[in-house]
């Protein structure tokens, strides 16, 4: 995968990032790429002094700070004595801005952390920092879980061509997944999976109050499975996917993505999904961002998240 040149990695000590950060050094070693480790620190709430006899609040964060530093700098070091480039910062913030400010201001490709694992509903829906991230950075994500393994013998790439008027980067962002996920493929020399979750438009709507017959229904959904099937033919064609080991693909119909490709990862042993999450304004984007956070809270696999090309992260430097 020589396109990772710089590759960031959010260390999270509460964590278990053992297998993440064993991945992350091989591959900046294999790439000949440059790693960074990221460490971020909470801001200590203001009223925290009032707590703490004869110690100053800006001493006592500078403390805390100097304590991640040093955790920060072992990694590195650790990393170093195996021949990977690599430097170790910290930050005082909001864990997932900072992270996206750091690929801002040093242009970072990759972005890799470990899973932070199950927690309650309203927990993951707006303060996991690997869904911020997923929905936010502008560059890949790759969210890896403990007890990886030291190699993917299963990869499956999620795409997306169904036709939608009003989400044209779908279209930009599947050649994307393939290339990436079959770039994997060929370092791993794992099989490749392609899944595409398909559906008749209002099907359930055209049947009771269209008042379809079941033969005019079925006909409908020959059809569509048929655009489906020629629509995939067309962007597997469309990318080289020569040395990716054995190829399979996936045409599931069903109501709910995240539903069926969870089904698929879990019934075919996935090691790896790589899927494109796109943060858009709206109700729309939110079910995306749905989507992405099913999968991977109820996977137990790694997750690689792409984004198209053009995309501009809502976090700026400023502010």
């Amino acid at each position: 995968m020589q396109q990772f040149k710089n590759i960031l990695f959010f260390s999270d000590s509460a964590l278990k990032q053992d297998d993440a950060l064993l991945r992350v050094g091989a591959l900046a070693k294999r790439n000949n790429a440059r790693l960074t480790i990221l460490s971020v620190i909470k801001v200590l709430p203001s009223e925290l002094h009032l707590t703490m006899a004869g110690v100053e609040l800006r001493d006592f964060q500078k403390e805390i700070l100097y304590d991640a530093q040093a955790q920060v700098d072992e990694l590195a070091n650790n990393l170093k004595h195996i021949g990977v480039d690599v430097q170790a910062k910290t930050a005082v913030g909001t864990a997932f801005v900072e992270v996206i400010r750091e690929v801002l201001r040093e242009q970072h490709d990759l972005v890799v952390l470990a899973a932070e694992g199950k927690r309650s509903f309203i927990t993951r829906l707006f303060g996991s920092t690997s869904m911020h991230l997923m929905r936010k950075c502008p560059c890949p994500v790759w969210v890896i879980m403990p007890g990886a393994g030291e190699s993917y013998d299963r990869i499956l790439a999620a795409v997306d061509v169904s036709s939608d008027p009003w989400d044209e980067t779908k279209q930009l962002i599947n050649p994307l997944i393939l290339r990436l996920a079959s770039a994997l493929a060929r370092v791993e020399k794992s099989d490749l999976h392609v899944v595409q979750v398909w559906s008749v438009d209002q099907e359930g709507y055209l049947q009771i109050r269209g008042n379809m017959t079941d033969q005019a229904l079925n006909k409908l959904r020959r059809e569509t499975k048929r655009e489906y099937v020629e629509k995939l033919d067309s962007l597997l064609k469309s990318v080289d996917l020569n040395g990716a080991g054995r190829l399979h693909t996936h045409l599931i119909r069903g109501d709910d993505p995240a539903s069926s490709i969870i089904k698929l990862a879990r019934r075919e042993k996935i090691d790896l999904l790589v899927m494109g999450t796109v943060c858009r304004t709206g109700l729309a984007g939110f079910i995306i961002g749905n989507t992405a956070e099913d999968v991977l809270s109820a996977l137990n696999c790694s997750v690689l998240t792409v984004k198209p090309e053009g995309f501009v992260s809502p976090v700026t430097l400023e502010g």
